[in-house]
């Protein structure tokens, strides 16, 4: 029984970057007139893609079914669905009538959301040179959390805020500029949260003549 619930988190944490696709499919079906049904399904496949990085965790501590190879795949499923998700939507800002400054607020939220991520990654492995490998930091774990509604956001106002939604379009888009902007900010502290936890590490291995 350990082994099926173990398997079953497994594929529920695997299955964010086929529903990220999904969405991404859809989304292009959407915008090139399929109809509002490809932007439901699109919507939807967002949303189930986020919320697997809830029910996964939260299952696999449970069910006690927490693995080596379950904290390595959360976290690189989330950078994947990033780079699923954020260029698209900076593409689709682009493609809205007025659209050009929030493309480049896209842009610049998935080239410092890129380079927090490879950047923590990178000061993870030099600890670990030196034996120190703690888990996730809970500012990392709200930021990811947060960051699939902000996407999910982000895309109801590009699929919605110029038909069913028309009458809220601007409070839809205003929500989403203080969304990514409260965003970039956690993601910055993230960033010197996580330097500040890593860089003594970091310091050694300049230091070291091996």
């Amino acid at each position: 029984m350990r082994d099926l619930k173990c398997k079953m988190v497994n594929a529920l944490t695997f299955s964010r970057l086929p529903f990220a696709f999904a969405w991404l499919a859809f989304a292009m079906a959407a915008e090139y007139g399929c109809g509002s049904w490809a932007a439901v399904a699109a919507a939807f496949s967002l949303v189930v893609s986020g919320v697997t990085d809830f029910f996964d965790g939260t299952l696999a501590r449970r069910w006690k079914v927490v693995t080596p190879l379950g904290k390595l795949a959360d976290p690189l499923m989330d950078k994947a669905v990033y780079v699923v998700v954020f260029p698209a939507l900076t593409w689709l800002l682009l493609r809205q009538e007025g659209g050009e400054w929030h493309s480049l607020l896209m842009l610049a939220f998935t080239i410092l959301y890129t380079l927090r991520d490879l950047w923590v990654t990178f000061m993870r492995s030099v600890a670990s040179l030196y034996g120190f490998a703690p888990g996730a930091m809970w500012l990392g774990k709200i930021r990811t959390a947060l960051t699939f509604p902000t996407a999910a956001l982000v895309y109801a106002y590009v699929a919605f805020a110029r038909h069913v939604c028309a009458p809220y379009g601007e409070a839809l888009l205003h929500a989403c500029y203080a969304a990514e902007i409260a965003m970039l900010a956690l993601n910055a502290l993230s960033f010197a949260t996580y330097t500040k936890v890593y860089a003594p590490y970091l310091k050694k291995a300049i230091e070291s003549k091996r």
